[in-house]
């Protein structure tokens, strides 16, 4: 069941039909990309949203949000732009990295209040749940960077088919985040990896080899990547 607030936006019924969302073309020019409201963030319903392009981006206090941006920032493993300093940092800060060895942490981390985003965080309580509930299902993965046995940087996403649906990331230091990018980009190819999702542009993404594309073409992108396969993934 859904109704519609306004024109052009859907209205999700919490606990109905996880594949109730409207076609992307149906999203908003203002807010850009916005797509639906409401609905919840069962597994059965997240699962359903990331193979159509869509995902949950709201603020504490706000129904959830639902959006389909136009165009759609991504990272081609081979575009991966690994500068001089970051090779050398790789080689020689002593990181390492380990994959979903402390999702909680990871995604706590990126819940931390940033000085740059004013303070707040958009990852909600009710988000964190629910990805940590994707991420005992196997859907939900961290890749995460060490130093000295201490969690430095990292990011999470979804990995459905040969795509990862990067969510957020954090450094607790310099280049740390953009290691563990790193070390997944160079894992691509045994991985099976085509793309990497990163949602909506930023100078740092850009910065590592990330473009914008248009809509109509990650969407067919994802879905010949297989993001409709349902089957948990592991590193």
């Amino acid at each position: 069941m859904t109704r519609r607030p306004q024109r052009g936006l859907v209205w999700l019924e919490p606990g109905g039909d996880p594949q109730a969302f409207p076609e992307a073309e149906h999203a908003l020019d203002e807010p850009a990309g916005l797509l639906a409201a409401g609905g919840d963030l069962r597994p059965e319903r997240l699962l359903a949203a990331y193979p159509r392009g869509i995902f949950p981006w709201y603020s504490p206090g706000q129904p959830i949000l639902w959006w389909c941006p136009d165009p759609r920032e991504v990272l081609f493993p081979a575009e991966f732009r690994r500068s001089r300093s970051l090779a050398k940092r790789e080689r020689n800060a002593g990181f390492e990295v380990r994959y979903d060895t402390a999702f909680g942490e990871v995604i706590d981390a990126c819940a931390a209040p940033r000085h740059i985003d004013g303070g707040g965080t958009w990852i909600t309580t009710e988000m964190r749940e629910a990805y940590t509930a994707l991420h005992a299902l196997g859907y939900a993965h961290s890749i995460e960077t060490w130093h000295a046995d201490q969690l430095v940087g990292g990011f999470y996403g979804l990995w459905l088919g040969d795509v990862f649906f990067g969510e957020s990331m954090f450094s607790r230091e310099p280049d740390a985040s953009k290691v563990a990018l790193s070390a997944l980009v160079r894992r691509s190819t045994a991985l099976g990896l085509q793309l990497i999702d990163c949602q909506m542009p930023s100078r740092h993404l850009s910065s590592l080899g990330s473009r914008a594309i248009p809509r109509s073409e990650f969407l067919r992108l994802i879905d010949s990547a297989g993001a409709f396969r349902q089957n948990p993934r592991s590193f």
